[in-house]
């Protein structure tokens, strides 16, 4: 995205329509709240229906890594980022593993956080606080990463006249007025938006990238020709295959105990609306990430020296193969030039829709786990509801200076975070299943595989011998709760 496009006033005016749409829907959001309390700002008062249900969780788990993060990595590694299809998949796999039954429970108990199943399973309010602190900063990180592409993203739209910075700081203030204004409902709303432009920009990108570069074989053909790029469709050795399988379980287990996406399991209607929409869930794989794979794959083929190439803010980054791609499709035609409109507008709603569900989730868990039950457990909803969009608001400068100051790749931002919040996993895919797996046996487990997976990262092994280090670590985790559960034989039936 550092590239700039040669979007006319016409198109800009089309984004910032859409932009400023999302702060209508969020008045309207506003207008329909039902109650002043924290159930209704974050959860939308547990009413959210299929449609809307289903494209938030889409909005939230597709984002600017996907059409960005995912088609740069593809561009990097060849068809070996074909793994990207099977760790999206994998997250839903894993959400059948907990999500039904976890929904059961937060009807049952009114949970509105993470943090509230993990004290009403372990009676702890230390394990509580250990995993709402893990969690922030996981969102946090993930929050950093979809700000900054938010800045890049907006940067090129206006060729450069809109600077990063105030791409970056222009959408988080349309992101936390619509959110103050009506929560969970004004993001599932604004989601649902987002969602469906995001599926018609992944049809339309499928359609222009088939059209305008020709089949995958052909590309795959040409990569094969050349000594430089032959390396990009060779198959993995052993060590590829460990990380390939270490990816999967990586992403798929820790994406599907995202807080917002277990906040969204809290939000739906009824048991039934939940599980369509998860089942639905299943086909976006090969609509999205397997899309992103194929504009990598093509754009290696027929720019393989992306990489070597300079602009006035230095090397060409990977990332930027999808600008690279818009750029020759919007000087064939009129017809081209407005398809790509579409689509950028589509890659802003990606990284809207996936950043507002962060941040909502953030402040949801500092306002109610942190503040609420550990200083404040007599405050009124009321109160703890304006105090969470206080905490909104706060927490915001500190992602944008991050934001604006960070300058790695987005998969290393991807990574970082999945390496500590897999270590919740145990927690809460054993906690809903296990009545004899107690607060201590949780909270060494999770200790130990937090000490294992930081002291790997310390010494720069981030992988050993293909594997993950927090992986690694989920497996020193993983044994210690096994190991308790098995000492007590005890496990629900449901």
């Amino acid at each position: 995205m550092t590239e700039f496009l040669p979007f006319g006033p016409g198109a800009l005016i089309f984004i910032a329509i859409y932009v400023l749409s999302l702060l209508g829907i969020g008045f309207y959001a506003y207008k329909q709240r039902q109650k002043n309390n924290m159930q209704d700002f974050f959860l939308a008062g547990r009413n959210l229906g299929f449609t809307i249900l289903f494209l938030t969780l889409y909005a939230t788990q597709y984002s600017g890594n996907t059409l960005l993060g995912f088609s740069g990595a593809t561009y990097r590694n060849g068809l070996s980022f074909l793994v990207c299809v099977h760790f999206m998949t994998a997250i839903v796999v894993c959400y059948l593993l907990f999500a039904p039954q976890l929904y059961r429970l937060s009807r049952e108990n009114q949970f509105l956080t993470p943090g509230d199943f993990i004290y009403h399973r372990y009676q702890s309010q230390a394990l509580r606080i250990l995993v709402t602190l893990i969690m922030v900063y996981a969102l946090a990180n993930f929050t950093l990463a979809q700000m900054r592409t938010l800045g890049t993203a907006f940067a090129g739209i206006s060729q450069g006249r809109v600077p990063m910075w105030a791409g970056v700081v222009g959408l988080a203030l349309v992101m936390l007025v619509y959110e103050s204004l009506g929560g969970m409902r004004s993001v599932a709303w604004t989601d649902a938006i987002q969602g469906g432009m995001l599926l018609v920009g992944f049809i339309i990108l499928m359609g222009l990238a088939f059209s305008q570069f020709g089949s995958i074989p052909d590309a795959i053909e040409k990569l094969a020709s050349n000594p430089e790029t032959l390396h990009k469709i060779k198959p993995p050795d052993g060590d590829g295959v460990r990380n390939w399988i270490s990816f999967v379980l990586l992403v798929g287990l820790g994406a599907a105990i995202y807080p917002q996406a277990i906040q969204r399991v809290y939000s739906a209607r009824n048991a039934g609306i939940l599980k369509r929409s998860l089942a639905t869930m299943a086909f976006m794989p090969l609509i999205t990430a397997l899309v992103s794979v194929m504009i990598g794959l093509l754009m290696a083929a027929h720019l393989p020296d992306l990489e070597r190439q300079f602009s006035s803010n230095g090397p060409i980054p990977s990332e930027t193969v999808l600008t690279q791609m818009c750029l020759q499709i919007m000087q064939q035609s009129a017809f081209g030039y407005w398809l790509v409109v579409i689509i950028f507008a589509s890659l802003l709603a990606a990284v809207m829709s996936t950043a507002d569900s962060a941040l909502l989730s953030i402040s949801s868990m500092i306002t109610h786990d942190l503040y609420g039950q550990t200083f404040r457990p007599d405050a009124d909803q009321a109160h703890l509801t304006r105090v969470g969009k206080c905490i909104t608001w706060i927490l915001m400068i500190p992602l944008v200076w991050a934001a604006l100051a960070y300058e790695g790749n987005l998969i290393q931002l991807l990574k970082i975070k999945f390496e500590l919040l897999i270590q919740c996993v145990p927690a809460i895919y054993l906690g809903v299943h296990s009545k004899s797996l107690s607060a201590r046996m949780v909270i060494t487990g999770l200790a130990a595989g937090l000490t294992v997976t930081l002291i790997l990262i310390a010494l720069d092994w981030s992988r050993v011998s293909g594997i993950h280090s927090g992986i690694i670590g989920l497996a020193v985790n993983l044994a210690i709760c096994l190991a308790a559960i098995v000492k007590n034989r005890s496990f629900y039936t449901d």
